[in-house]
């Protein structure tokens, strides 16, 4: 009698199959990339060296049209930003080798959205860790994430620098959730709703490697039962991630009942090869000083951040931006 075989006895084999058709795709895209950019060298030296007006350009356009039929992507718009693309990133050794492992629609909105290299850098590094999809992508320069964590760096308590040195890299000091559509007076429980609702859009908020444990999750200490709000899972850090809610600004004792949470997840819940756990509040506001003088003492593996559940003013950010590199420069120059 023939073995029962069941369909995870497969997964293996469909495992393989998806790991070399992305291998297959990271060659090609890696290929295509190496020739946008060759040919954005090439137009650039011949514009450079004044061989070339812009008119040539669209000759060239015309001429691949013609002898090339089927090509796509070599109009003059594409040509012209393929020498864009070859300026920006030509001689950088840390940027360069990055673009090519990203599609060229990706690299395009980086490439005409970024204002200054260091926000080149900053994008293309996140969406090669984050794999985020092209709209995810213009969602997260839409929402200023590069303008945020320079102007407000996330502060964690010392426990965490010395526990999770990465979790710097992992949290942010502010998470924008305008795909909630909450109300101005919503409550902790409408949050907490609207979270799990949309817990794909929250999980790309996140970033990757977080995995969703469950909400309202129960700890029992004594004899008495409580309920922590979110309960996630890092993969990278290997550890549990404990989400508390507040719709209200921060307080410092709220601390104390996250840290309770943690100490009960540590004790009850931790497995052996797992990091402890860290713990997250996720408020409406925030003082900044009154955080940092709340985390500065704290024995618990916390951070306070804040959510936001409408884009950011991006030109303010923008501005304010502008201004700290001003400062830099200027503070660079007087020493």
């Amino acid at each position: 009698m023939a073995p029962v075989v069941q369909p995870h006895d497969f997964a293996e084999v469909a495992q393989l199959i998806d790991a070399a058709r992305q291998r297959a795709y990271q060659a090609v895209n890696t290929s295509l990339i190496e020739l946008y950019w060759q040919v954005g060298g090439y137009i650039s030296g011949k514009l450079a060296a004044a061989e070339w007006g812009d008119g040539v350009v669209e000759q060239l356009a015309r001429h691949l049209a013609l002898t090339q039929p089927g090509l796509r992507g070599f109009t003059r718009p594409n040509l012209f930003r393929m020498r864009q693309f070859y300026e920006a990133y030509q001689g950088d050794e840390i940027v360069s080798p990055l673009v090519r492992q990203l599609p060229w629609t990706h690299n395009l909105i980086i490439l005409s959205q970024s204002k200054r290299p260091e926000e080149r850098e900053f994008y293309l590094k996140m969406a090669i860790t984050e794999r985020w999809s092209k709209r995810e992508l213009e969602r997260q320069f839409n929402n200023a994430l590069f303008e945020r964590v320079v102007l407000n760096p996330l502060k964690v308590s010392p426990v965490v620098a010395h526990l999770h040195p990465q979790a710097l890299d992992v949290f942010k000091d502010s998470y924008v959730m305008e795909f909630l559509q909450l109300p101005a007076g919503h409550s902790e429980a409408d949050l907490q709703r609207g979270l799990l609702s949309k817990l794909k859009q929250f999980l790309l908020e996140l970033g990757s490697d977080f995995c969703f444990v469950g909400s309202e999750f129960p700890l029992q200490v004594g004899k008495q039962d409580f309920a922590l709000d979110l309960l996630f899972y890092h993969r990278s850090l290997n550890c549990l991630v404990a989400i508390e809610l507040k719709v209200t600004r921060f307080a410092p004792e709220h601390l104390g009942k996250l840290s309770f949470y943690l100490e009960a997840l540590d004790r009850d819940h931790r497995k052996p090869h797992e990091n402890p756990a860290i713990g997250v509040l996720l408020c409406a506001s925030k003082d900044e000083e009154v955080v940092e003088y709340a985390l500065s003492r704290s024995l618990s593996p916390a951070l306070i951040a804040e959510y936001q559940t409408q884009l950011p003013d991006k030109k303010l950010l923008q501005a304010k931006l502008h201004e700290f590199y001003a400062l830099n420069i200027d503070a660079g120059e007087q020493s």
